[in-house]
């Protein structure tokens, strides 16, 4: 596997080693031994996946209470995927990262806890896979503006309008968010 360290310290860039031949491709999205080689020591409890459509804009999410590493990738299709820094005494505190996640690429992005996440789907659809190092609860939920001028995220230009859900269109700014990690 391959790490590659963004700007922001924690956040890493994950590509695997593909195997790949005349009958497809194989590759280990997950090995805990190598990943603690790598210095990435989480114990994940929980599988999440999803599947949306272009322009479907999912996030900026985080828990309060009980926050998530989360290890990212996309199964099918290609999403613009991007981490927010929400802990207090970062250097980084309150910038992003964004990355491109492909089905093709097969990059997966490891956000540690203190991050709020989010992504824009660019395919047509696009399947979202990812691992947790805690459980969800439902009650602990907090969310940023994707748009937030004071985080400024570059999200790409599509051909058609962001699909925001009703609660991600409720989110607070960031400097509205009353606790710190």
């Amino acid at each position: 596997m391959k790490l590659t360290l963004t700007p922001i310290k924690d956040l890493v860039i994950i590509e695997p080693k593909v195997f790949e031949d005349s009958r497809g491709y194989f590759y280990e999205s997950y090995n805990k031994n190598a990943f603690h080689e790598l210095g990435l020591d989480y114990d994940f409890v929980q599988d999440n996946q999803s599947y949306s459509t272009k322009g479907v804009l999912r996030g900026l999410h985080f828990q309060k209470q009980y926050p998530q590493a989360k290890l990212v990738r996309v199964l099918e299709g290609e999403v613009f995927d991007v981490a927010v820094d929400l802990r207090k005494d970062s250097e980084t505190y309150g910038k992003w990262f964004g990355v491109r996640l492909s089905a093709e690429n097969k990059k997966m992005f490891m956000i540690p806890r203190g991050f709020a996440h989010g992504f824009l789907v660019l395919s047509e659809t696009a399947t979202f896979a990812y691992k947790c190092d805690d459980f969800y609860h439902p009650n602990d939920e907090g969310g940023i503006m994707y748009n937030d001028p004071d985080i400024g995220v570059e999200w790409p230009e599509i051909d058609s309008e962001y699909i925001l859900s009703e609660k991600d269109k409720k989110h607070l700014k960031f400097i509205e968010i009353s606790f710190k990690f």
